[in-house]
């Protein structure tokens, strides 16, 4: 873990910063970065991190200590303590090279640096927040090696999979993938675009912000254009002529209308909703002022997921259900089935899951359920219809994955309310 003679160890360039002074000065200043202990010991966190697959890297500052963690694989670990006294050298660092003002220590700041790292370029979107203790610092890992997953490579049943790409074979309408913050939106929907990106159409995005740049798609990042924003940025875009359109969030009535008349006008919208399900898009767009006469018609489908942890194919541990899971799987008492348990091993760092995978509902809106849509039926009306059309909650294909042995029944309940399936 040396080069050229520098420590490169977290632990070598600690006990390094104990026995000599940090220069601060050299921090802020252009020249060689090694010859900084401080320096090489934010380069080896990040490093670290992006080594075990974080999305997020915590700096928080307590008492007496500067706590460390990492968000792997949806989950907030902890992976190191130390002396607060290392603190201010690096949020100066972290500072500096995220573009900050290092003066400003009392207002949340936002920034963003790239590094390469593990031989690839690796973007962060830092994030400062003032707290008791101290600055709080909060690093967004944008991988793009990770960022585009093909859609054949999503773990969809092969009739989701087929009625997703039949979907996207409509010109014009509104595709809408709905679930809560950090539930893999954003990454379903530049699998989508992907799967439509080639030089024929003219692919683009209005993001908050942009975080993985795409070959010919025209991506502009929202929160860095002066006076562009969700409504005018499609305003813009539509004398752009463009075939499909990703606007990054529909959150209010003047985004909504303009992403509709968008549709309407004969282009591909994609958009997020924060909405718990597929079928709760429709009040979620009621509520923000979209009729449903203009709803009917416009909307292609709805996609909502969240992302479940996939059990460590290595510690893995068969488990007889209990009668209860039984009966929330859906398999009779005496049906043979297998199910698993996390254990932990060396090969998952003691958690006994890795990565992630996507459990997802789809809901196609056809000629039938825009016929609801357009009389405002109630929300059980139109989930017995879709029903009826075979639609798939998430709960049911949670229950899949999980007889399928990729994950457990308490990492689904984590995420998905699962006694739902009881019988009342």
């Amino acid at each position: 873990d040396q080069f050229y003679g520098y420590e490169l160890s977290v632990d070598g360039i600690l006990r390094e910063i104990e026995t000599g002074e940090i220069d601060y000065q050299s921090l802020t200043a252009d020249g060689d970065e090694y010859t900084q202990p401080v320096v090489r010991l934010v380069g080896a966190l990040l490093m670290d991190a992006v080594k075990r697959a974080a999305s997020d890297i915590h700096f928080e500052p307590e008492y007496a200590f500067l706590r460390i963690r990492y968000r792997i694989d949806g989950v907030l670990q902890q992976v190191r303590s130390i002396h607060k006294s290392y603190w201010p050298g690096i949020a100066v660092r972290l500072k500096v090279i995220s573009g900050m003002d290092i003066a400003e220590t009392r207002s949340p700041q936002d920034g963003r640096l790239n590094m390469n790292l593990c031989g690839r370029p690796i973007d962060f979107r830092v994030s400062t927040h003032p707290t008791i203790h101290g600055e709080n610092i909060v690093l967004r890992v944008l991988d793009r090696e990770k960022s585009i997953i093909p859609l054949e490579r999503m773990g969809l049943r092969t009739s989701t999979l087929a009625q997703l790409k039949l979907m996207m074979t409509r010109p014009e309408g509104i595709l809408v993938v709905t679930g809560p913050t950090g539930s893999g939106k954003t990454t379903t929907l530049y699998s989508l675009l992907s799967h439509l990106n080639d030089e024929t159409v003219n692919i683009m995005t209005l993001e908050d912000p942009v975080e993985y740049p795409v070959t010919m798609m025209r991506q502009t990042s929202v929160a860095e254009v002066n006076k562009v924003d969700f409504a005018n940025g499609i305003r813009s875009i539509m004398r752009q002529d463009p075939d499909i359109i990703l606007v990054g969030e529909i959150r209010d009535q003047d985004t909504a209308t303009m992403a509709f008349r968008a549709a309407m006008t004969g282009h591909q919208v994609f958009s997020t909703l924060h909405t718990n399900s597929a079928l709760g898009a429709f009040p979620r767009l009621t509520d923000i002022g979209i009729s449903p006469d203009i709803m009917a018609g416009n909307i292609i489908g709805v996609v909502a997921q969240r992302l479940v942890r996939v059990l460590c194919p290595q510690c893995k541990e068969p488990v007889k259900p209990t009668d209860e899971e039984r009966k929330i799987l859906g398999v009779k008492r005496n049906e043979a089935i297998q199910i698993y348990k996390h254990k932990g091993c060396k090969r998952c760092n003691q958690t006994g899951y890795r990565g992630r995978m996507a459990i997802l509902e789809l809901l196609r809106i056809d000629s039938d359920m825009d016929s609801l849509i357009a009389r405002r039926a109630h929300l059980d009306e139109l989930r017995k219809m879709a029903l009826d059309k075979g639609f798939t909650t998430l709960a049911d294909d949670g229950v899949r994955r999980i007889l399928e042995g990729y994950t457990s029944i308490d990492e689904v309940m984590r995420v998905i309310d699962l006694t739902s399936r009881l019988p009342q």
